[in-house]
């Protein structure tokens, strides 16, 4: 079995300070995250920009301040970008504008479902133009799979050439309004996979720890941090104590971690 990529989501596009207080929302802030978590031992920053209010932005010019704040704390991480539909304006040129710049890897929903007071909103022709320019800027698509759906939709994209093998897909599992977070379903979409893809599992508030540990013993990766949940133990928690309890259930599961170099050849990098 492979090593396990322990993926971080510091911040999202929903945490706000008045939910949690831990919530990283400037670029230092995040840097500071996912330097404190690197040296914990993810591999992975699944990283989204705020603007000058705290709203959540697209932002070329906030994603590459990011990134440069990471390479100047010198942390080896394989920087993946979000393109989700919460940063503003649903179009090509806002969602894409960021794909020119310094990482390895972004995020592509490959259809559209439901968030709790939205809707994620992906047309087709914005999925591909956003595959065609992630393929050409030589980054690798974590698919985001909130819906069976999004498996095929991926599956088609390879067929056209537009998406290339082996693909990883991210397992979004508990949002409202999307697939819930059950072992059944996680199952579901795990036996859906195409033959040598590769899976990350994000479990969504009080799914969390049952999804994670799932998908460490299925041979899956798996996905923590503020993002995705706010409270341990229902307690406000931090993006560090979420890294060192997946790093524990790792540990009883006997799943080593690897390191940013070992997620790239895992990952196809």
């Amino acid at each position: 079995m492979n090593k396990l990529v322990i993926t971080l989501a510091p911040t999202g596009n929903v945490p706000t300070k008045a939910l949690n207080p831990n919530t990283p929302i400037t670029n230092q802030e995040i840097a500071r995250d996912v330097k404190a978590c690197y040296d914990l031992g993810i591999s992975v920053a699944h990283l989204h920009v705020r603007d000058e209010q705290g709203h959540p932005t697209s932002r070329r010019d906030l994603y590459k301040d990011l990134v440069d704040q990471i390479d100047a704390l010198k942390i080896p991480i394989i920087k993946q970008l979000s393109t989700g539909a919460r940063g503003g304006e649903n179009t090509f040129e806002n969602r894409g504008q960021m794909l020119d710049l310094n990482c390895e890897m972004a995020s592509l929903s490959t259809g559209s479902s439901n968030f709790p007071n939205s809707v994620n909103h992906n047309a087709p022709e914005l999925i591909e133009a956003l595959a065609l320019k992630m393929l050409q800027n030589n980054i690798k698509p974590e698919i985001e799979v909130f819906d069976l759906s999004m498996i095929k939709n991926a599956q088609h994209l390879f067929k056209k050439g537009i998406l290339k093998g082996p693909m990883h897909f991210n397992l979004v599992m508990n949002v409202p309004g999307s697939i819930p977070g059950t072992p059944r379903n996680l199952m579901f979409l795990i036996e859906s996979l195409p033959p040598q893809a590769t899976f990350t599992v994000s479990g969504i508030g009080h799914s969390q720890i049952q999804m994670l540990t799932l998908s460490i013993l299925m041979g899956g990766h798996v996905r923590t941090g503020l993002e995705d949940i706010l409270l341990m133990d229902q307690k406000l928690t931090t993006n560090v104590e979420l890294v060192k309890q997946v790093i524990k259930i790792a540990e009883a599961l006997k799943r080593p971690i690897a390191t940013p170099d070992e997620a790239r050849e895992i990952l196809g990098l």
